[in-house]
């Protein structure tokens, strides 16, 4: 009887270890009304082909995943990288996090603006937040926060 305990503590114990490390963002869905015609950037979704989603730092993308995770849909790119050129063409800032592959404009479909906000006020590896009045989606990047900060730092209208 106890063999068979041990072996079904051990049981327990990897399957517990092997979900943690399993991104809940494997789960998620890009199926539905919201996601018909986009097309996918290394396996991301974005809103056009003027988006690159292939630079994205291994932080960032994590965060996202915990976002695709929590809602159970995949994200929408409007804006990942961005070339100092680009960057310079949508009126980004100087020293943009957009152009150290560090940050990203999303939104997901079927999920309010105001839940993403929500939800990035409690996520770790967010250092920053947008908001943007007026438009659909959020902003993130993956900048330290400042010491003693327990949110992200926020901008535009959060």
């Amino acid at each position: 009887m106890s063999r068979l305990l041990r072996l079904i503590s051990v049981a327990f114990a990897f399957t517990v270890v092997l979900a943690g490390c399993v991104p809940m963002a494997m789960f998620a869905s890009g199926s539905g009304p919201g996601y018909s015609g986009l097309k996918q950037d290394w396996g991301t979704y974005v809103s056009s082909n003027k988006v690159n989603a292939l630079c994205i730092s291994p932080k960032l993308r994590f965060v996202i995943w915990e976002f695709e995770g929590r809602f159970g849909r995949k994200v929408v790119m409007n804006s990942g990288y961005r070339n100092a050129f680009h960057n310079a063409s949508v009126g980004g800032a100087d020293n943009s996090y957009h152009t150290k592959c560090m940050a990203a404009d999303f939104y997901i479909p079927g999920v309010s603006k105001q839940d993403l906000i929500a939800f990035a006020m409690t996520v770790d590896g967010v250092g920053g937040l947008g908001c943007y009045p007026g438009r659909s989606f959020i902003h993130i990047d993956v900048r330290d926060r400042p010491r003693g900060y327990r949110r992200p730092v926020t901008f535009s209208g959060c």
